[in-house]
């Protein structure tokens, strides 16, 4: 699609070539995801308040535009131009890095989402290793926010965050085993197309325990009820960022709600058929939605799994940090080594759903 473009502005003006066209392409890709991502986090945080509000028999926000539409907007600009206040003794090069590190990885990993047959930005062979090394680098952002801030509670919430994050990539990596020794690659472009088919085709009935498995951790990276115990209120108040204020609070902020979203979004790709349409294969049903665009079915899957944020984050009373840790290294790391093996056996003997 991008060559196409480049073809058709090079017809147009004809210097449009070589560095400067790599570059200029570079940047609208760049915009091309941000901005539709930014709109996502804005109107997400929208539709939280309001469906969390519905469900515990509050308004929500109803005072900005109609319906409150506008609140988002209005929540960005009083965060762009509120004070940004450094904690007396503290690392301010750190302190400013911090948000920067946590902010990047989130936005990176996009790059190589397939949105649809041939729609990517980048479609990388080992996609998924990209996914799992540039997502991890996030949590060095947390760390330097907790210690750049010379605070004891931002250091007790890096410390928390930390650990758990690294304890639920480990569980999470052996859940992307299970799903690469299936798909017999690391391409998140051919996991998808390896679904195709039908409903019946999708990973989420083989794999069902680690789709459980991956969506318990996916609301523990992200930090959401019942597990946000990184910012136990109570205790901690804001965790590593506690001490931070105006936009760099905000970079925060913005990549836990990138990071939720990017979740869901794997979650499709890996066990729901990514962008196709559940109707594949059904007589007649096939036929009549077949003008459905891709895009639409990734995007319906992926608002169902937004929903489920929501939905737990009302429903469930936090756990207790001992017993996140405990149901990660006593439950969920055991079951997903043993089915590791389960599935290995399974392909080779050509039994059940892996043939």
């Amino acid at each position: 699609m991008w060559q196409s473009f480049v073809n058709s502005i090079n017809q147009l003006i004809p210097w449009f070539d070589g560095g400067f066209a790599t570059i200029v392409i570079i940047l609208i890709k760049g915009l091309a995801l941000i901005f539709p991502l930014i709109i996502m986090m804005a109107y997400m945080t929208y539709a939280e308040r309001k469906i969390i509000g519905f469900m515990q028999l509050r308004i929500g926000p109803n005072r900005v535009g109609p319906l409150g539409l506008l609140q988002p907007f209005a929540d960005v600009f009083k965060m762009m131009f509120k004070e940004i206040i450094f904690p007396s003794k503290s690392n301010i090069y750190l302190f400013l890095l911090a948000p920067i590190l946590a902010f990047v990885p989130a936005v990176a990993v996009w790059a190589v989402v397939p949105f649809g047959e041939g729609f990517y930005i980048a479609n990388l062979d080992v996609s998924l290793l990209y996914v799992m090394a540039i997502g991890s680098v996030g949590v060095y952002g947390i760390v330097l926010a907790g210690w750049a801030s010379n605070s004891k509670y931002p250091l007790l919430g890096a410390l928390r965050s930390t650990a758990l994050l690294i304890s639920y990539e480990l569980v999470i990596g052996f859940v992307l085993v299970t799903v690469v020794m299936i798909a017999s690659s690391v391409n998140l472009n051919t996991v998808v197309e390896s679904q195709a088919g039908g409903i019946l085709n999708w990973y989420w009935i083989p794999l069902f325990p680690m789709m459980i498995v991956f969506w318990i951790g996916a609301l523990v990276e992200t930090n959401r009820a019942p597990f946000d115990v990184v910012e136990g209120e109570s205790e901690i108040v804001g965790g590593t960022h506690v001490e931070y204020s105006g936009m760099p609070f905000a970079l925060f902020f913005m990549a836990e709600y990138f990071n939720m979203i990017f979740m869901a979004m794997l979650a499709v790709l890996l066990f729901f058929g990514g962008w196709h349409s559940p109707f594949e294969g059904i007589p007649y049903l096939e036929g009549f939605f077949e003008f459905v665009p891709d895009l639409f079915w990734l995007l319906f899957k992926m608002s169902f799994f937004l929903f489920l944020y929501f939905w737990i984050r009302a429903s469930f009373p936090r756990f207790r940090y001992d017993q996140i840790m405990r149901l990660c290294w006593k439950i969920f790391l055991p079951l997903t080594i043993v089915w590791i093996f389960v599935v290995a056996l399974m392909t080779q003997l050509h039994l059940g759903p892996w043939f």
